[in-house]
């Protein structure tokens, strides 16, 4: 009996996680609704899929996961992996190259952007990346290493690199300079 509200329990979360980040809170859940929601917004998809197989894969259904993971995988350019917690509210702006270890803990509004990558080093247990709630990572930025604990309201800039634990309410960002070199020009070049 105890199995089955377990389930049943998993189920409503996965219908409350398709309301808030297919649907969102201010219209009623219906399936039309998430149906035309994902018409033409390959993000949107993405999620939706990814919820799927997530859930598929934590109430002990991994091949079936695994699946659905390949297929979307091939098909967004997208890796999140099963098993990886995320709470509610994830969204992704361009879903290319984003990829997620599947030991990562993160809280609510977690929002990836292109060709970011939280990952580990190592491949224990230990290994686990906590991310508090409102986390934005991004485009090109890495967020790799192993126990590593990041805070709750984090933004990580672009083209960023974190290794380290960040506390609550900063934002992070790898400095760059630019330079700019004037090429020296010859003969041949200024007759053309």
């Amino acid at each position: 009996m105890a199995k089955k509200s377990v389930e049943k329990e998993s189920l409503q979360q996965l219908l409350r996680y398709w309301h808030v980040e297919v649907i969102g809170l201010n219209k009623s859940f219906s399936v039309w609704r998430i149906y035309t929601r994902l018409k033409n917004k390959p993000g949107l998809k993405y999620v939706f899929w990814w919820r799927l197989a997530n859930h598929l894969y934590v109430n002990g259904h991994k091949r079936m996961a695994y699946r659905i993971h390949n297929r979307i995988k091939k098909n967004f350019g997208c890796d999140i992996m099963p098993g990886a917690t995320i709470g509610e509210g994830l969204t992704i702006a361009h879903h290319v190259g984003v990829v997620v270890t599947k030991r990562v803990v993160a809280g609510k509004n977690m929002k990836l952007t292109q060709n970011c990558v939280t990952g580990s080093v190592g491949k224990n247990e230990q290994g686990k990346i906590i991310i508090g709630d409102n986390f934005f990572l991004g485009s090109n930025s890495c967020v790799i290493g192993d126990a590593l604990r990041i805070g709750n309201n984090v933004t990580v800039g672009a083209m960023s690199f974190v290794n380290k634990n960040v506390g609550d309410n900063h934002t992070v960002y790898t400095e760059k300079s630019t330079r700019l070199i004037e090429k020296a020009h010859s003969d041949s070049d200024r007759l053309s």
